[in-house]
């Protein structure tokens, strides 16, 4: 058996504390950040040389993943988890793929990496997750990979001088075996 955690196009990998350029030039893309949460001013090379370096110690339930291309190497993106309740048996995740990167295939192969480790090897039966209305990309990927619509929050972020719906968007445990495999044991 391969790893777990490298699929045809990436591999996923904790964060580096040598990541932080990376992350410091995809924070330099206006459409990046915004798709991934919002925009915020400018921040040093030493913020993000100690926020890659805290990223790459921290212990906590939610995973913190950096997505890299399986062809070159480069750090593509980051992929992390959010809302995990283990008692309900659901998490959410939240995932960036740099803009120069999008539209390789990257995002679709690291959310299946996640979901089979998440439903496979973590006994979750659901993922939730929310991608705003301007996001088309986001939204349409999710829809290809099986996610089902199951709300929308009206005028629930504000962005470029107006608000915006967040679609709310899940996957259920059968869902996923309808399209997904595990690996052999």
């Amino acid at each position: 058996m391969s790893s777990l955690w490298t699929g045809t196009r990436v591999r996923l990998r904790g964060v580096e504390p040598e990541d932080w350029q990376v992350f410091q030039g995809f924070a330099e893309h206006t459409g990046d950040m915004r798709a991934v949460d919002r925009v915020y001013p400018p921040r040093s090379a030493r913020w993000f040389r100690e926020a890659a370096t805290s990223r790459s110690t921290q212990v906590s339930e939610n995973l913190d993943l950096a997505i890299e291309s399986r062809e070159t190497g480069h750090l593509v993106g980051s992929l992390s988890t959010a809302g995990v309740d283990r008692r309900a048996g659901r998490f959410s995740y939240g995932i960036g793929i740099g803009h120069q990167y999008q539209r390789r295939g990257y995002a679709a192969d690291a959310v299946g990496l996640l979901l089979r480790y998440m439903f496979g090897e973590q006994r979750f039966t659901k993922c939730e997750v929310k991608v705003y209305e301007f996001n088309e990309g986001s939204l349409a990927l999710h829809r290809s990979l099986g996610f089902t619509e199951e709300g929308r929050l009206r005028s629930h972020e504000f962005f470029g001088g107006k608000h915006w719906d967040a679609h709310l968007l899940g996957m259920t445990l059968p869902e996923f075996l309808d399209r997904w495999d595990f690996p052999e044991v």
